[in-house]
């Protein structure tokens, strides 16, 4: 049995925006071949803004498709595992520990981090959003087995409110998560992952941390030491690390960096 942690852009997206650019360049067609519109300038306009319309959206499928190709588990690139054993590296649990993944997808982090710390346990939650039908409870609890992973769980959560009481976890995990939450105050999301960490337990959370999305981390990171945060460092994954800067700007990745510490 092997694992299958899907893919970061859905297949269906990229389906989708392809069979979109393949029905405007159809409209684009009909509109000029048929006579069914009778005044040219009509015509020629509708024409024009199909035809932009399927050239917009065939790109769009075509980078689509380079990111499912770079993303894919089985492909050549397999960006995504580079990632997700990179970030697993970064945490070692006590005998007995408890780790928590914010927004664990199809569970690739959470596994990872529970076969690096077999002394200790794991819970992975997520929302499981429509935007990604293919993540499920079912799917993560599927690839745990896949792994021979069994000190692994994971439940429905909300990254925006988590249901744990303060301190409860050894370790914080994330990936790729809060920069798609909808908010103006995405270092409040950080906030409420480190609540419930404890005193002395380690996190390693990756995200894309521009200032357009994130606002000033280098301030955050300097309010954290200020709390009594330590060994805090924000570490840039766009400078050959878990990929290059031209691969980051292309795959719109730049601001990539791993945000890791001890509380």
């Amino acid at each position: 049995m092997k694992p299958d942690y899907k893919n970061w852009m859905p297949k269906g997206m990229v389906l989708g925006t392809l069979a979109g650019a393949v029905g405007c360049f159809g409209l684009s067609a009909a509109c000029d071949c048929a006579g069914l519109i009778k005044n040219e300038t009509c015509k020629t306009a509708l024409t024009g803004v199909f035809l932009l319309a399927g050239v917009a959206a065939g790109g769009a499928a075509l980078w689509m498709t380079a990111l499912y190709r770079a993303f894919s588990y089985d492909g050549k690139r397999q960006m995504s595992k580079q990632i997700i054993e990179g970030i697993a590296e970064h945490v070692q649990l006590p005998d007995g520990g408890k780790g928590l993944d914010v927004g664990c997808g199809s569970g690739a982090l959470a596994i990872a981090c529970a076969k690096r710390n077999p002394q200790a346990s794991f819970i992975g939650i997520d929302r499981w959003g429509k935007e990604y039908a293919s993540f499920n409870k079912s799917l993560c609890e599927s690839n745990a087995k896949a792994e021979g992973v069994d000190n692994v769980s994971f439940e429905r959560g909300d990254a925006t409110r988590l249901d744990f009481p303060d301190e409860s976890f050894d370790a914080v995990v994330s990936n790729y998560v809060y920069h798609n939450v909808m908010t103006n105050d995405r270092q409040a999301l950080l906030l409420e992952s480190l609540r419930v960490l404890k005193k002395g337990g380690t996190f390693a959370i990756h995200d894309i941390f521009s200032r357009s999305k994130y606002g000033d981390m280098q301030s955050f990171v300097e309010k954290l030491k200020d709390a009594g945060y330590e060994q805090i460092e924000l570490i840039d994954t766009t400078n050959g690390l878990f990929m290059a800067k031209g691969e980051a700007t292309w795959m719109a990745l730049s601001g990539s960096a791993l945000l890791v510490g001890k509380k």
